[in-house]
């Protein structure tokens, strides 16, 4: 019998999971299939009980619902309580474990993909929100020089200084007091879907610093093209670490791991 997973989102029509998914069953000859859902807001739990009930044995979740599949977790692993969000729910009988991939598949495609380890490097993220949440406990797993969060509003910062009380290499600075270059500049703001860019200074970007936007699709952002105006020479929007969560699902679901390359050549919109 064809094991069956899925997508949840709100809206969902525009979701990649299911090229992404069948794209590495095929690859890797794996039995499935892969289907959207579009929860209706306010009935994600009896929603997700109903497909559990056809048979799901694994979901996404994406836009709005990753608090709420964080709620319908019976258990969740260190990266989706860092987060205080789900993306991804792997069925076991009664059982609903719960993941967060996002942080993970960041980092495996900066290091991986773009050839540029965090380890001893300067690495500031823009934003103080759940992307940021997520991908903090990751990054800092890298062993980064110096990890600062920069925030437009202050107060938001307490909370995840208070996730990572003893992580040393963390601080946190408002946007205008950004003084010193980085080597790896990520936006992890919202700014982009707004097509509005992070107010972050010129002198924030080292010389040969890489920057990455993790919204995806989007061309050359506001923020890329603030970014190769300071003189950044590698700007990458977020695709990679699109696929390579989705590569870390397929992991935790099937027990292998898909190559992650070509979906990564094939989703990629030029910058321009």
């Amino acid at each position: 019998m064809t094991d069956l997973y899925a997508v949840i989102g709100n809206p969902i029509s525009h979701s990649k999971s299911p090229l992404i998914h069948k794209a590495f069953a095929q690859t890797t000859g794996q039995d499935l299939d892969y289907v959207t859902i579009e929860g209706p807001l306010g009935r994600f739990a009896e929603t997700v009980d109903e497909w559990r009930n056809k048979g799901l044995r694994g979901l996404n979740i994406t836009v709005p619902f990753k608090m709420d599949a964080f709620a319908y977790a019976s258990r969740r692993d260190a990266a989706a309580e860092e987060a205080g969000a789900v993306n991804c729910l792997t069925f076991d009988g009664a059982q609903a474990e719960g993941a967060n991939y996002d942080g993970v598949g960041l980092v495996r495609d900066i290091e991986a993909n773009l050839a540029t380890p965090v380890k001893g490097r300067n690495v500031l993220v823009l934003g103080t929100g759940g992307a940021t949440r997520g991908a903090l406990g990751p990054l800092l797993a890298r062993e980064p020089a110096r990890l600062t969060v920069a925030f437009r509003t202050p107060g938001k910062e307490q909370e995840l200084r208070a996730l990572f009380p003893h992580a040393r290499t963390l601080d946190f600075a408002a946007y205008a007091d950004l003084d010193a270059p980085y080597d790896l500049v990520l936006n992890a703001t919202s700014a982009t879907l707004s097509g509005e860019a992070p107010p972050v200074p010129a002198r924030a970007f080292a010389r040969g610093a890489l920057a990455y936007d993790l919204a995806y699709g989007k061309g050359l952002t506001p923020f890329l093209r603030l970014a190769r105006e300071a003189g950044v020479g590698t700007c990458v929007d977020g695709v990679g670490m699109l696929v390579e969560q989705a590569a870390e699902a397929f992991l935790r679901w099937r027990g292998v791991r898909p190559e992650t390359q070509a979906m990564i050549e094939r989703l990629t919109v030029p910058l321009v």
